[in-house]
């Protein structure tokens, strides 16, 4: 249908910390009146017989509010959380740091930068214990394997004391560069 777009059928968090790492993780189907693809279910795994006890995206906001409200999100590849959560107006979700653009900027070399290509070769698989019997685009393992990411970037790049600005807007000039070369 003209102009309709994905709607989200998976919520999934964690937290992280420097010195507790990964923790809290958290996750819920949600509610979708639209029916879901072939090809959307061939992606994430998700029929539409686990979302018909689901809960509302709007009945989880005192959760998500909690939960997203206490500091910068995380996600790899910000655009799709950013516009699914759009739907709250007047939300303060954010700052966001994305961790795609962190990769690119922390590894130019890498062949590619899909997170679970980067988990592969960077050998992340410590978040994996708490999204048991998950796998890639589940959004729980997504999320943890974001985070994932960024605590490997911060303790290679010895970056826990720096300004908040350095993970916020990354220098992916050198990717760039590469790219086009």
């Amino acid at each position: 249908m003209r102009g309709r777009t994905d709607a989200p059928v998976q919520i999934g968090l964690g937290s992280w910390t420097v010195e507790g790492g990964i923790k809290n993780p958290y996750v819920s189907f949600l509610q979708c009146e639209q029916k879901i693809t072939w090809s959307a279910r061939k992606v994430h795994g998700i029929t539409t017989d686990d979302l018909k006890d689901a809960p509302s995206l709007l009945s989880l906001w005192p959760i998500l509010k909690e939960r997203l409200g206490r500091g910068p999100v995380v996600a790899h590849g910000h655009g799709t959380e950013k516009r699914f959560l759009r739907t709250f107006p007047g939300h303060s979700f954010g700052p966001w740091i994305d961790t795609l653009q962190l990769s690119r900027a922390a590894w130019p070399e890498e062949k590619s930068h899909s997170l679970g290509d980067l988990c592969r070769s960077l050998g992340l698989t410590e978040f994996e214990n708490q999204a048991e019997g998950r796998t890639w685009h589940d959004a729980l393992y997504d999320a943890l394997a974001s985070l994932a990411i960024l605590h490997h970037l911060v303790c290679e790049f010895d970056l826990a004391g720096a300004p908040m600005e350095v993970l916020l807007k990354p220098d992916t000039t050198a990717w760039h560069r590469l790219r086009h070369s």
